[in-house]
């Protein structure tokens, strides 16, 4: 079996001994760089292991080793840190991310093929077709509740979460309208006023991003407490909003109409049309769990969507995508101690809907 980062994190720690264990806690309790241990925590660590599991539970699996070298060389154990290197074919410097690219100068989303479209796969029956670049104009909502009234629940980290995920949507083309810090009416009036916006006749898809506490089937404004426990926004109405009664034109998920057929005349049927059709939505955690958030980097389940799409969004469809995603959650060496599983949530996509990223 395959070793892991915190199995190459002890067999270091085994070989600096005591006295060695004694100096790297030593500059560990020093580090001025957020996110800091505290050193409680630190004199908790009795041995290698215990230690292995501190910085991976503060850094993260993929953030914890750059730390750890970092540090083996501050205080002269070169050949160590170069071994760790090697090893977890980390040779990095530190990094304030450990999943999340930088959204100052991040790498670009790769792009799609040219042939992708010239092969005809944006004209296939079973995939969305794709609109010229030249004549459409994709749009993104992009809601983030960071401070609110009772500041416990204060979301630290959330504003990473907030560029990476503006940084992503622009690299794929999307234009994003921005909101912060909104009540459960104010959210509603955004996602309202974001449908009826008239460049969606003009696109092929949009995506809705809301950032905030929330509950089983709504999302917590800013004014929310015990006291004032009405301020939540129900799900549902996004859903309501974007609809295909209540969007204008091409409308805010994936649509494409395809024509309507005529009916045997053997069948018989109430007139209705399908209202919510063409959407998928993916949550940071299923009902009634947490979604872990970073107070410096963000939440595992942005970093992990936004370094998914940033790698794969030229060769999958968005199934794939956020299946792949869920994977991310799903090795337990990845997050730590910690434990959570995005989920996927009301899917009617009867195709196959690719970002083509680049074209």
């Amino acid at each position: 079996m395959a070793k892991t980062t915190k199995d190459h994190l002890q067999d270091v720690f085994d070989d600096l001994g005591e006295a060695g264990q004694k100096k790297f806690k030593g500059k560990l309790c020093d580090r001025k760089v957020e996110p800091r241990v505290r050193r409680a925590a630190i004199e908790k660590a009795k041995d290698s292991i215990d230690l292995a599991d501190l910085m991976v539970n503060t850094f993260t699996t993929s953030g914890s080793v750059p730390v750890t070298v970092e540090i083996l060389e501050a205080i002269g154990f070169n050949e160590q840190a170069t071994d760790l290197k090697k090893n977890t074919g980390q040779g990095l410097s530190v990094a304030p991310s450990p999943v999340a690219p930088s959204p100052v100068a991040p790498s670009p989303v790769a792009p799609s093929p040219v042939d992708v479209v010239d092969s005809g796969a944006g004209q296939s029956p079973k995939i969305y077709d794709v609109k010229d670049k030249s004549v459409r104009k994709r749009l993104a909502l992009l809601i983030n509740n960071i401070d609110f009234d009772h500041k416990e629940m204060t979301r630290r980290g959330a504003d990473r979460d907030e560029e990476n995920m503006e940084w992503l949507l622009k690299e794929l083309d999307y234009q994003v309208v921005k909101h912060r810090n909104l009540s459960a009416k104010d959210m509603e009036g955004a996602v309202k006023d974001f449908a009826q916006r008239q460049e969606h006749a003009y696109s092929d898809s949009t995506f809705v991003v809301i950032m905030s506490h929330g509950k089983r089937d709504a999302i917590l404004g800013v004014h929310y407490t015990t006291l004032n426990p009405s301020d939540a926004f129900p799900v549902d109405k996004i859903y309501y909003y974007l609809n295909a009664e209540n969007c204008p034109g091409e409308t805010g998920r994936v649509w494409a109409s395809d024509g309507v057929p005529d009916e045997p005349t053997e069948i018989e049927g109430d007139d209705f049309v399908h209202k919510e059709k063409d959407f998928i939505s993916l949550m940071s955690c299923t009902p009634d769990t947490k979604s872990y958030r970073h107070v410096q980097n963000g939440t595992f389940y942005v970093q992990n969507l936004v370094d998914v799409l940033m790698k794969h969004a030229h060769e999958d469809h968005i199934e794939e995508l956020f299946r792949k995603v869920l994977r991310r959650f799903d090795n337990s060496d990845m997050m730590g101690c910690y434990r959570q599983m995005a989920c996927k949530d009301r899917a009617s996509l009867p195709k196959l809907f690719y970002l083509f990223p680049g074209l």
